[in-house]
């Protein structure tokens, strides 16, 4: 059993077991953090930052969690309309006017939140270089026609989604989401999460390590869902190079480019679960939690080809919420119990190579300590 690090209450002792088990088996380095009640009952560590396995992971390492960032992107969209600055039900274009153009004039907030805008696609961007330009994708995505009837279907909105939730909050905040999420709602709770990571943590970041027998040429895929939607339509190809680039670092792609340990992303979904506040600070109301887990969707999702269920901008699974991200990082929150997990690793695995359990599972010895 490999060595890992932390505090946990002796109640989640086989959450530490799982998180042993993991690093001896399959990771380079990974963090587990679950929260109860808001406060943290298990805070995990272990292994290392390199594949060479010659640094440490320490505390306070962070690294690329990918689409796990969404969940932070949605926390943002519903403080604000929590704050009465933004209303799900209303047209984007109260807040964007350009974007009513080309029959958009009838797309709500919580269609975009669900995946079902009908904007999964960033045709225009045809090189990961092109998603740092931030003025040129909204205009794209202002421009465009959606591909089906705003409501009536669902299909992940993999790049788009953090592009259209992150002009939103800037066109209600005068602010990026980047630093919205840094100065009102990571900041108050002391959260150590990122978009758009400053230069000074650099040395700090585990860079991702592709999946065993592949390269950092290994790049991110989704399936082609049953309306033949391909990832090349989707967007550009991100590969693990490109995310452990730091043009990638300094960059906001706020559907897949945040930085954070399983500390900091489990603190800012924990939130949701635990009535709109965690370790004694309030960052939103009881009530402005609940879209988080309020169905919006139920369906055939036409670019994951599979059985959904959305919310204001996250995955339901029972009573359950969150997302995970490429690779293997996950959050997830059970608002009926209060309780909060979240995995974040650097080790890679291919889904279409081999089964990846290794979030479940600490999920799973979290829920069954509980219970």
């Amino acid at each position: 059993m490999t060595d890992v690090k932390g505090l946990c209450d002796p109640r989640f002792e086989a959450v530490r077991e799982a998180l042993a088990a993991s690093l001896a088996r399959h990771e380079v380095g990974a963090s587990v953090a679950v929260r109860l009640d808001g406060e943290p009952v298990a805070d995990l560590w272990g292994g290392h930052v390199d594949a060479e396995r010659s640094v440490h992971w320490e505390r306070d390492t962070l690294t690329a969690v990918n689409s796990t960032t969404k969940n932070m992107t949605a926390l943002c969209a519903l403080v604000l309309a929590d704050r009465g600055l933004l209303d799900l039900a209303a047209p984007v274009a109260d807040h964007w006017p350009e974007f009513a153009a080309a029959g958009k004039e009838g797309v709500l907030v919580r269609h975009v939140l669900s995946h079902s805008a009908g904007l999964p696609a960033l045709p225009a961007a045809t090189a990961v270089e092109d998603l740092y330009d931030w003025e040129k994708v909204t205009a794209g995505l202002a421009a465009r026609a959606p591909e089906w009837e705003p409501g009536t279907a669902a299909g992940y909105h993999a790049l788009t989604f953090g592009f259209l939730i992150g002009e939103i909050v800037r066109r209600v905040t005068g602010r990026s989401i980047g630093a919205f999420l840094a100065e009102e709602v990571a900041g108050p709770l002391g959260a150590d999460f990122h978009i758009g990571l400053p230069a000074r943590h650099d040395h700090r970041v585990a860079p991702l390590v592709p999946p065993p027998a592949l390269t950092d040429e290994y790049a991110a895929t989704a399936p082609p869902g049953p309306d033949g939607v391909t990832p090349e339509a989707v967007g550009p190809v991100v590969r693990v190079k490109d995310v452990n680039s730091a043009a990638w670092r300094r960059a906001q792609i706020p559907a897949v480019n945040g930085f954070g340990n399983a500390r900091s992303v489990a603190l800012l979904h924990s939130v949701l679960a635990n009535g709109g506040a965690a370790g004694g600070v309030r960052l939103l109301s009881a009530r402005g939690c609940e879209p988080a887990w309020q169905e919006l969707f139920r369906g055939e999702d036409r670019v994951l080809g599979t059985p959904m269920s959305w919310t204001a901008g996250f995955g339901r699974f029972g009573d359950a919420f969150g997302w995970g991200g490429w690779g293997g990082s996950l959050v997830v929150s059970d608002p009926g119990s209060r309780l909060t997990v979240a995995y974040v690793m650097n080790r890679m695995l291919d889904r279409d190579r081999e089964g990846d359990d290794r979030g479940m599972e600490i999920v799973t010895a979290a829920f069954g300590a509980l219970h």
